[in-house]
């Protein structure tokens, strides 16, 4: 490949990530304004749920930032929410794909129905997962009911888990309440770069393959119109990484993944909370049972869409 080719594809998808970025920088900014005014609301909400966890935590989990699931896993390590609202939230969060593609107008069209067709997975999901470890869930209600009337044992340390950072070093801990330009100003300034980035990376590296190998063989590659790619899609979702989210989201955009594909990825992209919990749940056998509920559900979702209703 010549030269001046290469470097035209590499302009090309300069300029065409570039543009993304003065309304990437709006929507982070507009995000963490929320955050700041009703994050301890949304945590306090999901944690109050009880049984009507997953359908809260599918509502929330839709909102488009990965503190949700950060807290999520927080609470659920703490047993202050169910493994179905767990799931809810992992199920319904898209990480970083709504501002990906409300940096993009001309394909703001598709936001509504991917919102709802997440919240519906997700609700059916927590519910499903919810029914099946009804046992359990007891003990988790029991001792939410027992933290809401304060009788909770002495030492059990809820709040130190609760302090945990989300990414860019975002913070989800309750008590921050006072107004901090570092957060509004900074992080989303931060968060720009990287998803600009990370936008840049899989346009070039989509624009070079198709170059190199022609747009038939790469979308051989992809599995396009393949019974495996939502498998794939999915298992690609659960690294626990934002640029899994931008990157699943890019390659449906530019046609290379079907919808159902698109939908089990995202799906199954539970981003920096699937680290917390990793992190943080003692019981690490409750971590894999977690991971292949949300991979199974994902997986299921994407080939109902793909093959029946579609």
């Amino acid at each position: 490949m010549e030269a001046a080719y290469l470097f035209d594809i590499f302009l090309d998808a300069l300029t065409d990530s570039a543009k993304m970025i003065p309304l990437l920088f709006i929507i982070f900014v507009g995000i963490e304004l929320v955050e700041y005014k009703y994050s301890n609301n949304i945590r306090e909400t999901i944690q109050k749920a009880g049984v009507l966890g997953p359908a809260i935590g599918a509502v929330t989990g839709s909102f488009p930032q990965c503190g949700i699931s950060v807290v999520a896993s927080a609470l659920y390590t703490q047993r202050l929410i169910t493994i179905g609202t767990l799931l809810a939230v992992y199920l319904s969060t898209s990480d970083e794909a709504i501002p990906v593609i409300l940096s993009q107008p001309e394909n703001a069209k598709i936001i509504v129905p991917l919102i709802i067709t997440k919240i519906i997975i997700a609700l059916i999901g927590g519910y499903a997962v919810d029914f099946s470890f009804k046992e359990s869930n007891k003990k988790t209600l029991a001792h939410l009911k027992a933290y809401a009337e304060g009788s909770d044992n002495e030492y059990h340390n809820h709040e130190a888990i609760l302090n945990e950072k989300a990414c860019c070093g975002h913070s989800t801990s309750p008590s921050s309440t006072e107004f901090n330009p570092k957060e509004i100003i900074f992080h989303p300034i931060i968060h720009t770069v990287k998803i600009f980035i990370f936008i840049f990376g899989v346009s070039f590296a989509i624009s070079f393959a198709i170059a190199q190998m022609g747009e038939e063989t790469f979308e051989k590659m992809f599995l396009m119109h393949s019974v495996f790619q939502p498998f794939l899609v999915a298992l690609f979702g659960l690294i626990p990484n934002c640029a899994a989210s931008v990157a699943i989201t890019m390659l449906y955009l530019k046609g290379v993944i079907a919808y159902g594909s698109v939908i089990a990825g995202l799906c199954a992209s539970g981003g920096v909370g699937l680290l917390v919990l990793f992190k943080e749940e003692k019981y690490k056998k409750n971590v894999l049972v977690i991971l292949l509920l949300l991979f199974g559900i994902s997986v299921s979702a994407g080939y109902i869409i793909q093959y029946i209703i579609y």
